[in-house]
């Protein structure tokens, strides 16, 4: 059971034009206010409009890149300027062949000061209505331990935060109160063996998600833009680019285009492989099995065969089992390439978790804490474990370890460095084999 505050809605939890208008301000009205502010406060001195625009677009992705369209709780324009100023610096270079030094600078000091401006007079706005009851959000505070109860004083204390504090003692019923309560800010006290675990449960939903440290008297090597603040305690908000629709968009999208250019450069290698194993005497030239992927859906994942016969529940594939051209394909990883098809078609993933068989995924998900945390995300054909060598017979819970930390980190750039350390790989392995048969 929740606490008995929490169990009943907030009276202004629905139909109130003020919790939604506070919504709205996390969602777009912040980046809106940069993007007229770099639009209309931006004298690019003799400049057409298509430099101006690709000026303020190339800022606004600047700001985005770096996190700053996340409403703080704490709005205090200070803490953020440096990186609006990098914001409105980077994009210069682009102009200076255009345009003579003076007017760039122009430009840059104009559009820094224009986001300063512009974001000090939307938080001023802000803090009044939180002081006046106009606007606010319901906030849900997860712990039962002093740093806890101190943090809803605090919230309820300074109503100039906007937060609408109430306690959550169990946390296995986080998602279930976010999302039957519309709660848009979560804050993480304390530590418990379950916790991880629903919070993961709760990443998806539209709720803004802070963790109080552990040591939170301590100063942390992390930039002050990058934390949040309510009354002199740092709040360290959790990553939502990965685990929200944007970065599921950007992420298919990746798989699509790369899956499509690699099918048609690798499609001849493909079928000479493919050739040659069923040449080798198999009544079928690709194995296929099913495996678990994102949200426990089995899929079929297709290899090159290199084995006869079926091994069953059997775990791991020795060498004498394998045909000789199993053996190779094996140990240069080119019996994956058809899986190629299974990321086109949107069973898998270029990079991501490796996907097992339902038996051992039931089995690990019972054994090791935080093994179904991997299957958030689609498997995929490589993965952060794979290119540190946990393949094979090695340790589940490293598996586990790995898989979540990739899924919690993601970004287009970690995926283009596995991707990159995956071909270096078998590459290397290749190399590896056609030196031993030289020999």
């Amino acid at each position: 059971m929740t606490d008995p505050a929490v169990a009943q809605p907030w009276p202004l939890a629905a139909g109130n034009p003020g919790l939604q208008v506070r919504r709205q301000v996390g969602g777009w009205v912040l980046p809106a206010v940069d993007l007229v502010a770099l639009v209309l406060l931006i004298p690019v001195a003799g400049a057409n409009w298509l430099l101006d625009a690709g000026y303020a677009l190339a800022a606004f992705a600047g700001l985005a890149a770096q996190g700053q369209h996340r409403l703080r709780i704490c709005l205090r324009v200070s803490d953020q300027l440096p990186q609006l100023a990098v914001a409105a610096a980077a994009p210069l270079v682009v102009l200076l062949p255009w345009l003579p030094g003076g007017a760039v600078l122009l430009t840059g000091a104009s559009a820094f000061a224009g986001l300063a401006v512009a974001r000090g007079g939307l938080y001023a706005v802000l803090r009044g209505g939180y002081r006046r009851g106009i606007l606010g959000e319901p906030t849900l505070i997860v712990g039962s331990d002093r740093v806890a109860a101190e943090i809803a004083e605090m919230a309820a204390e300074h109503p100039e935060f906007g937060l609408r504090p109430r306690l959550l003692e169990r946390p296995g019923e986080l998602a279930e109160v976010v999302a039957a309560q519309r709660i848009t800010r979560v804050l993480v006290c304390g530590d418990g063996p379950d916790l991880v675990t629903a919070i993961r449960a709760a990443r998806p939903l539209p709720a803004d998600v802070c963790v109080v440290p552990r040591l939170h008297e301590l100063g942390m090597a992390l930039p002050r833009a990058g934390l949040d603040e309510i009354w002199g305690v740092p709040l360290i908000p959790l990553r939502r680019f990965g685990h929200g629709r944007a970065g599921e968009l950007v992420k298919r999208g990746t798989d699509v285009v790369l899956s499509g250019l690699m099918l048609l450069v690798f499609g001849p290698l493909l079928l000479v492989l493919t050739a040659l194993v069923a040449l080798g005497g198999r009544d079928r030239a690709f194995f296929r099995q099913f495996r678990v992927t994102r949200a426990g859906r089995i899929s079929e994942v297709i290899k090159l065969r290199t084995i006869d016969g079926d091994l069953g529940q059997t775990w791991a594939v020795t060498a004498d089992q394998c045909t000789a051209l199993g053996h190779w394909l094996r140990g240069t990883h080119l019996d994956e390439l058809p899986q190629l098809i299974n990321v086109l078609r949107g069973d898998m993933s270029l990079v991501g978790p490796r996907p097992e068989r339902p038996y051992y995924a039931v089995r690990f998900g019972r054994e090791i804490p935080r093994y179904a945390d991997r299957h958030r995300v689609r498997g995929g054909m490589t993965g952060w474990a794979q290119v540190q060598g946990l393949h094979g017979d090695t340790s589940i819970p490293d598996r586990a370890r790995f898989d979540n930390q990739y899924i919690e980190y993601w970004s287009p750039w970690w995926d283009a460095v596995i991707v990159a350390r995956t071909a270096g790989i078998v590459l290397r392995a290749g190399l590896r084999r056609a030196h031993r048969s030289g020999k």
